[in-house]
């Protein structure tokens, strides 16, 4: 009878010890595998992070033109001109005034609807009068 115990705690003993060896080689792999994932992912960004710069530079070329003329002494000339994009600051100023002169109009006001428009009007103006000073200041 001591013999069967013997035997089952060997066996016991032994298979604990092979599962122990399988447990870190799986946790080894697990890890691994981990790391691919985390690599993979990685190589991704940087893929769209290049494609996206790539982007940018084909949106900053087309936005140049190239203007060329023909002189009557047979000279050529070659200008290149950048695109204008985005609002200017006048606009943008008023818009920006429109809205800050409706909002304050409105508050101040005992009759919100027409201070919201006196206000917006006059936010406007002064608002467009401030980005054309930036504008002129940029140029």
């Amino acid at each position: 009878m001591k013999a069967i115990y013997f035997l089952i705690v060997a066996l016991s003993i032994v298979s604990c010890q092979n599962q122990g060896k399988m447990d870190v080689k799986q946790a080894k792999q697990a890890s691994i595998d981990s790391m691919k994932v985390e690599m993979d992912k990685q190589r991704i960004i940087d893929s769209v992070k290049t494609e996206m710069a790539n982007q940018e530079q084909e949106k900053a070329a087309a936005a140049q033109k190239v203007v060329v003329v023909h002189q009557n002494d047979g000279t050529t000339t070659t200008t290149t001109t950048a695109k204008k994009k985005g609002w200017s600051s006048t606009a943008k100023g008023a818009v920006i005034g429109a809205g800050v002169g409706a909002a304050t109009g409105a508050i101040i006001s005992k009759k919100k609807g027409e201070g919201a428009i006196i206000g917006g009007l006059a936010g406007a103006g002064v608002g467009a009068g401030t980005g054309a000073i930036i504008d002129s200041k940029k140029k």
